[in-house]
């Protein structure tokens, strides 16, 4: 006869999370709003189903082997948790109810998501989106230990893992200082970046990437001494005649002023651009919902 294991509870494995996350007992308590004495009990229970320690105590907090394994279980079992929620509210509300998760590169999450929620509250006022932004790696790592329902970024990316779904293609623009000789071109040619400085972001954005493959076909350098943080990094840079940029049509549209530093041209023939995806689990309980959401940004993006 096989002897019946008792099942951790769900605040159990929330805990675990919480100290997983926020790397010691006291904060870990704090996320969960209880007291001390209270998130550590949990833990203990835990750990006596587990017959094991999910972290070493005294000095600073490590989790051990059993622990890392352990948690990473339970933001698996905590996402479905949620998706079983989630389905109950869209049984009971229709489509697009409960609270979604989205992960969004901040290359991209400023210029289309203001328009994507008002939409959505609009249309679906039971959907709640929690937005957090991060590098691409790192909203994909989040995506794939459950942290994230859904990611916005830019294409390619390869893993099995996911569903990707293809939503646009984005036109990339030149810009330059407004005094720059280059501004009275009316369209950019690949011999007018022969010999330029193209600037770009830190290497761990694709559009790094973009910027090298730009700048290898054209005869252009990528001025590595000036790596921005954030595309409005990028354009001030431009704008004080530190080099050429590669920006996003969406970017374009809300933040070049006409008249202002920076002056913006397209390129002649098949000129670049990015592709922006919609990524998510295979397998996830609210691909229904997340085609929706996948058809709602790409009717933004087409304005």
């Amino acid at each position: 006869m096989t002897e019946s294991l008792a099942w951790p509870s769900l605040r159990q494995l929330r805990c675990l999370v919480a100290l997983a996350d926020c790397g010691n007992f006291t904060r870990g308590a704090a996320a969960m709003g209880v007291s001390q004495p209270s998130f550590s009990q949990q833990i203990h229970l835990l750990e006596g189903l587990l017959g094991g320690a999910v972290a070493e105590r005294g000095g600073r907090m490590v989790l051990t082997p059993l622990g890392r394994e352990a948690a990473a279980a339970a933001r698996r079992v905590l996402t479905e948790a949620e998706g079983f929620a989630d389905l109950a509210r869209r049984h009971r509300q229709g489509e697009l109810a409960g609270t979604l998760r989205l992960g969004v590169s901040p290359t991209l999450g400023p210029y289309i998501l203001p328009q994507l929620v008002a939409r959505l509250h609009a249309t679906h006022p039971d959907l709640k989106v929690h937005v957090r932004e991060g590098l691409p790696d790192a909203l994909l790592d989040h995506l794939g230990d459950g942290r994230h329902d859904t990611v916005l970024v830019q294409l390619p990316v390869t893993d099995a893992r996911f569903h990707i779904e293809r939503l646009f293609r984005e036109p990339m623009f030149l810009a330059m200082a407004a005094d720059d000789p280059m501004a009275a071109v009316r369209v950019v040619r690949p011999e007018h970046l022969a010999g330029r400085g193209l600037l770009t972001m830190q290497p761990e954005y694709r559009l790094s990437q973009q910027v090298a493959a730009l700048a290898e076909r054209c005869g252009a350098q990528v001025l590595r001494d000036y790596e921005g943080t954030s595309l409005d990094a990028v354009r001030q840079m431009a704008g004080m005649g530190m080099g050429l940029a590669l920006l996003p049509e969406l970017y374009v549209r809300q933040e070049i002023a006409e008249g202002g530093d920076v002056v913006v041209r397209p390129f002649a023939g098949g000129r670049p651009y990015r592709e922006i995806g919609l990524i998510w689990r295979i397998g996830a309980g609210r691909s229904g919902d997340l085609m929706l959401l996948a058809e709602t940004l790409r009717s933004i993006a087409q304005r």
